[in-house]
């Protein structure tokens, strides 16, 4: 297993508020996807009014390699922070792959308008998306590459929803024909630098609330 690095809380006009944050590791391997065990890491015991405040973290993303995946906890809930390869990469604009999806422009308020994009991030190769499903709420496994083990065939690889089978591509977007109505949704964040990623957080100059996406 990877080492597994703790983001930091961001700054805050509260500094004695506890936080916690959940991260876990998924590492891509081989011909296919070779996810990890993701133990969950308690860092504090938060009260239940600094879980409802859900003021930004930081995450460190230097050690973060291609075809990974970390799972940090905001505002209660997963977010899936990755790395993506150059192959999954290709697979957001592939004509063949793009026809197949619900919403493949992100017409739906999913996302904040810097996300509204056809890799729905800031930067290409980072993605972070929230980690529920938008069925009945499961937690998607991350599958970048296929592979013949895994339950679906004709997918180029992205989320896969064990739970009833929904999927999704590598931004998150759904495809058309199975249970989850709306793609995964985009939380607030920007990059402080090139190796920490704010999540909870808009770009400066930007006004944008979660809390207006269509359903999480």
């Amino acid at each position: 297993m990877s080492d597994i690095t703790l983001p930091k809380p961001a700054a805050s006009p509260e500094p004695n508020r506890r936080d916690v944050i959940y991260i876990a590791t998924g590492v891509v391997g081989g011909v296919g996807a070779v996810l990890a065990a993701w133990p969950f890491v308690d860092q504090m015991n938060p009260d239940a009014q600094t879980l409802a405040a859900g003021r930004p973290i930081d995450v460190d993303i230097s050690q973060l390699a291609p075809g990974q995946q970390i799972t940090v906890v905001w505002r209660d809930r997963p977010i899936l922070v990755t790395r993506r390869t150059p192959q999954l990469l290709k697979t957001f604009q592939a004509p063949a792959d793009v026809q197949r999806l619900s919403d493949p422009n992100s017409d739906v308020n999913q996302q904040p308008p810097y996300a509204k994009n056809w890799h729905r991030s800031i930067k290409e190769d980072i993605g972070v998306l929230v980690g529920i499903c938008t069925h009945l709420g499961c937690i998607p496994d991350f599958l970048p590459k296929p592979n013949p083990s895994q339950p679906v065939a004709n997918w180029p690889g992205g989320y896969f929803c064990p739970c009833h089978g929904s999927k999704y591509d590598g931004t998150g977007r759904v495809y058309s024909g199975v249970p989850a109505p709306y793609n995964l949704p985009v939380p607030p964040h920007h990059f402080v630098n090139d190796t920490t990623l704010r999540i909870g957080e808009n770009p400066p100059n930007v006004a944008w609330e979660f809390a207006s996406v269509v359903q999480v």
